[in-house]
């Protein structure tokens, strides 16, 4: 996980509908950017529906919700629709932005061990510092403590 008052390393991502978005677009607003493991799965469908749900709470406070994963822009655009949702997620399927920011990471599940995409929300500040880190992210309730958070 990158450390607190550092820099947010810059990226650029295709969205759901193949729209590129670069984090410099986001200047002058705070940013979530919230890294998680796979569309369509439980904990990840709460969490972006949780963010769904609030985004017009979280932009009153000058702020964007950004979403990524290893999938692809269509299945996205699929995850999008089926769900609903209102957030912009980023497709990163080579691992530049998710290694970039240290989510990639070795997991445990059922005691086998595999290398995945740890579910992890940062938030950054108008200037690109990040000033919020949490790699122990509880899915459903992201969104709630992401707003909290912007207080």
């Amino acid at each position: 996980m990158l450390e607190i008052g550092t820099q947010a390393p810059e990226f650029t991502l295709p969205d759901q509908d193949g729209k590129n978005h670069s984090l410099k677009d986001y200047r002058g607003k705070k940013v979530i950017l919230y890294f998680y493991p796979k569309d369509n799965t439980p904990g990840c469908t709460k969490q972006a529906c949780g963010y769904s749900v609030l985004l017009p709470q979280i932009e009153e406070k000058g702020a964007v919700v950004l979403g990524i994963s290893r999938d692809s822009v269509a299945s996205h655009k699929r995850f999008e629709e089926k769900q609903n949702l209102s957030i912009t997620i980023l497709s990163d399927p080579e691992r530049q932005v998710i290694e970039a920011y240290d989510v990639w990471k070795e997991k445990k599940n059922y005691g086998k061990v595999s290398m995945g995409v740890v579910r992890t929300t940062y938030l950054i500040d108008e200037n690109g510092v990040i000033v919020m880190a949490n790699d122990k992210v509880k899915a459903a309730v992201d969104a709630e403590n992401m707003l909290g958070a912007l207080e």
